[in-house]
């Protein structure tokens, strides 16, 4: 095994989305970008948080599906969510953003990023510079082959 860090070389350049993006502009970025979820800037185009499938998800589907403990029970298509939801799509993005600061510093460990990955319900990690600029992101599934790779390899 090598020593070097598993995470510094799986930052990924990503668009960043404005809070003032709507909701329908943020899924098609995150469809273009192949990734799970994109950080979010706000006016001073520093990091505000993340918009990603969860976010979406939520922003569909009503409220009180997160307080239930199963749904089995409510027969409604996905057809008929759309159409009763249909305005979220011009809703702006920050009305639905995470704001829970999951990031690091350009300076990151490993065990940062595990650490992150482990105590928290995210799938990206943003990388912010100094002034909170989003330098790019860590995925969790590209952390996770990394060290999957590692470990295997020895």
């Amino acid at each position: 095994m090598s020593g070097q860090s598993v995470g510094a070389p799986l930052l990924r350049e990503v668009p960043v989305l404005s809070g003032d993006d709507t909701v329908r502009t943020a899924v098609r970025a995150l469809l273009d970008a192949g990734v799970t979820a994109l950080p979010v800037a706000d006016d001073d185009g520093r990091f505000a948080g993340i918009f990603g499938e969860r976010e979406f998800v939520t922003a569909i589907f009503p409220g009180y599906l997160r307080e239930l403990h199963g749904a089995h029970f409510i027969r409604r298509s996905l057809d008929d969510e759309l159409l009763r939801r249909r305005g979220c799509l011009d809703e702006p993005v920050a009305r639905h953003t995470f704001t829970e600061h999951v990031d690091v510093g350009a300076d990151f460990s490993d065990a940062e990023l595990a650490e992150i990955y482990l105590h928290h319900r995210v799938s990206v990690i943003p990388v912010l510079n100094e002034d909170r600029r989003v330098m790019g992101i860590i995925t969790r599934r590209d952390f996770f082959r990394a060290l999957a790779e590692r470990a295997l390899e020895g």
